[in-house]
């Protein structure tokens, strides 16, 4: 059947030009001030989905959301809806700062204590201990084995032994986790939505890969909700 053949030739020699336009928009919006790194997640037929952005924290993120969209409309005729783009801001010295600013407050927080992914045949089980100054809960995940989905395996573990410590996090939904790279150093990013019915709340957050990168993982989990959290702990507004 020439034509189903025709068909199916056009719609190989489509994704290749697909992939280019999605890398060629990561290439643009890697341009815009402040931009430290873009990942765009894209459908099977090639529309994006999601777009990851790592940026600094020279401008509100939301200034960082309009900027991605008016590129990708006006160089590459793409609307994106706001709801699809997120923005995490690093800062290398942000970590720093924040202990030196408010010792109480960051005592009460959270930290990684250890991580550990196990595999055996095609599946595979993460493993995250979670502490904070009195209390201890290991958070477990399993899943595929595939090297793909080992970020969100490790991401989601780390929510488990969250929601065993702070209560509040079951308003957590995990969206996604992965692995950059900026310039010399590989950052984890982990993005969440906050949910508060009627209303859901996009977050994010990022490590610097240090000794491993599920350990960057879950850094990057707590990074984006430990803030809010101890918002919520000490009654400050939302």
């Amino acid at each position: 059947m020439p034509s189903d053949r025709a068909n199916a030739e056009s719609s190989e020699e489509a994704e290749p030009e697909g992939a280019l336009e999605l890398q060629e928009l990561e290439e643009e919006l890697c341009r815009l001030g402040g931009v430290l790194a873009v990942r765009v997640v894209s459908d099977r037929i090639g529309r994006p989905i999601e777009v990851h952005v790592l940026a600094d924290n020279s401008k509100p993120a939301k200034q960082t959301v309009r900027d991605v969209r008016s590129v990708a409309q006006t160089v590459f005729g793409l609307e994106l809806d706001h709801r699809i783009v997120s923005v995490a801001q690093f800062d290398a010295n942000d970590t720093e700062e924040s202990a030196h600013s408010d010792p109480a407050r960051n005592e009460t927080r959270v930290r990684v204590g250890s991580v550990r992914f196990d595999s055996e045949g095609v599946r595979a089980t993460a493993q995250v201990v979670l502490a904070t100054e009195d209390q201890e809960q290991s958070g477990y995940a399993e899943g595929s084995v595939a090297a793909i989905g080992r970020p969100l395996l490790v991401a989601a573990a780390a929510l488990d032994a969250l929601r065993q410590l702070e209560p509040a996090a079951d308003a957590i939904h995990l969206s996604a986790a992965d692995v950059t790279r900026v310039g010399g150093n590989r950052i984890a990013v982990v993005t969440v939505v906050w949910v508060e019915p009627p209303l859901e709340l996009p977050m994010s957050g990022s490590a610097v890969v240090r000794r491993d990168r599920d350990d960057a993982i879950a850094r990057a989990l707590l990074d984006a909700v430990n803030r809010r959290l101890s918002r919520l702990e000490s009654g400050a507004p939302r």
